[in-house]
């Protein structure tokens, strides 16, 4: 990854900052997932979700106050370039702008799956 600084663990989360956005942080399980068609709507990996979008925001709002907007969620195949699940915390202007596209969603052919709507289909 460019720009990225020595990850960070917490909690069985490695975390991650790269330089793409004002902020853009990965929160990484330690525990290897591929992707997020391999979690299921049952407890524990609702409870991951939701561990890691906790963390993700916790940094944010510690890290970029003045951040105009934040987004949480997840590249799924065939858009991912990582098999290792991660969530992808980003503090908003996109720099440059063209990088929105990257974190789009593309409906039912997969791209960018934001968390809470990764929630909404895991809750058991």
């Amino acid at each position: 990854m460019r720009d990225c600084v020595s990850p960070t663990m917490i909690h069985r989360l490695i975390l991650y900052m790269s330089g793409y956005l004002y902020r853009h942080y990965l929160v990484i399980p330690v525990e290897h997932i591929a992707t997020v068609k391999d979690l299921q709507r049952r407890t524990q990996d609702y409870a991951l979700v939701s561990h890691m979008l906790n963390v993700g925001q916790m940094l944010l709002s510690r890290d970029a106050p003045d951040s105009i907007n934040y987004r949480f969620g997840f590249h799924q195949p065939p858009f991912n370039s990582v098999n290792h699940l991660h969530l992808h915390c980003l503090a908003l202007p996109y720099i440059p702008r063209w990088k929105r596209v990257k974190y789009s969603s593309l409906g039912p052919l997969g791209g960018f799956i934001e968390a809470h709507k990764l929630l909404d289909r895991l809750k058991p």
